[in-house]
């Protein structure tokens, strides 16, 4: 049997705390987490998209700044999430080789 680490997932408890997989991949679960990181880094470029387009009107509110903050934000957290977990992964395979 494979040594397995726990795989951060890309969502968290009710309660906010970060849920883990310990599984050897390709179950439904960690595919289940592979299309919902997916989903959020192509969220994350999409955002970009917006800043990049409401910056370049130059004739923002601070409402509309308000949201993209906001989002931005909340897509930030996401994207490191992502970057953490992947890393954890990527370190386990290099040191597992």
């Amino acid at each position: 049997m494979m040594d397995v680490s726990p795989r951060l997932l890309p969502w968290s408890s009710l309660d906010g705390k970060p849920c883990y997989l310990v599984s050897e991949g390709g179950g439904f679960l960690s595919r289940m987490a592979d299309e919902m990181e997916e989903a959020q880094l192509v969220l994350a470029d999409g955002l970009i998209e917006d800043a990049r387009r409401v910056f370049a009107a130059r004739n923002w509110t601070a409402g509309e700044l308000h949201l993209l903050a906001v989002e931005l934000t909340e897509s930030l957290v996401e994207v490191r999430r992502v970057a953490k977990s992947r890393g954890a992964r990527l370190t386990t395979v290099v040191s597992g080789a």
